[in-house]
């Protein structure tokens, strides 16, 4: 089940709002003509809260937001555990619950980490890099990309061991550093799967995002594009970290910028 905390804050802000100013309007001059000085306990919490609720919303909103990474698809990149901040205006400002931009300030670059509603089921976030922008030619034959003709370079770097969701299987992987575009990151190809090969052109107003756990990864080659109005914002670092499996905080993590 997935709580929408959007909608509940942004609902909250509402009612407490209008229950501070209804009492503002209409009641509170009445009390002060009967030398009445006690507030009302909604009213009373509401003047309370409102406030801080109003702040929560607005910086959730237009400025930065945190979020739990819950799966290994983005390994070795992030890991499960990591906690993150988003910048939600690098992609431009948006209204809460409705998704309407309301300001353009940018738009996403091959390379990115993006945050973004699922386009199957919009109240799940996801977070994947984004491969291509609207017009790319992409193109990933034998576990390599390319991007408008220009191939992507990758360098292997050694291996390593990825497991499943429930740490009961587990397989080797190759570790590689890409070049995409000039965003030098690492990604996991497994050895022993298949290549999914595909080459397409990115439609206008959408983008193609992957994981960089490309061979364990619910991205775009399964689903289809990215709706630009999906987007949610770029992630910028990690604020905190934590290993599930060893039970301890991942400290080298902490503070590191995402790339």
């Amino acid at each position: 089940m997935n709580i929408n905390f959007e909608l509940i804050l942004t609902l909250a802000v509402i009612v407490t709002g209008l229950i501070w100013l209804i009492d503002a309007l209409f009641f509170a001059k009445q009390r002060q003509l009967a030398g009445i000085t006690q507030l009302p306990i909604l009213v009373e919490y509401s003047r309370s809260f409102f406030p801080v609720l109003l702040l929560v919303l607005l910086l959730r909103t237009f400025i930065a937001e945190p979020f739990r990474i819950p799966s290994g698809s983005d390994k070795p990149t992030l890991l499960p555990g990591d906690f993150i901040v988003v910048n939600k205006f690098h992609y431009g400002l948006r209204l809460p619950v409705l998704h309407t931009k309301i300001l353009q300030l940018g738009e996403p670059k091959i390379g990115d980490i993006a945050i973004f509603r699922y386009p199957v089921d919009p109240s799940v976030d996801f977070i994947k890099r984004i491969i291509g922008v609207p017009g790319d030619r992409i193109s990933y034959i034998n576990k390599v990309l390319s991007v408008n003709g220009q191939l992507i370079t990758q360098t292997q770097l050694g291996t390593a061991t990825d497991e499943d969701e429930s740490g009961q299987n587990s397989w080797p992987v190759n570790i590689y550093e890409e070049d995409l575009m000039g965003v030098q990151h690492q990604i996991y190809n497994r050895p022993d799967a298949n290549s999914q090969d595909f080459s397409l052109v990115v439609p206008p107003g959408e983008y193609f995002a992957m994981g960089d756990n490309r061979d364990n990864s619910n991205d775009s080659r399964y689903w289809g594009f990215v709706p630009e109005q999906n987007l949610v914002g770029r992630a910028m670092i990690i604020w905190f970290s934590w290993d599930n499996d060893q039970h301890k905080v991942r400290w080298s993590r902490i503070g590191s910028s995402i790339k």
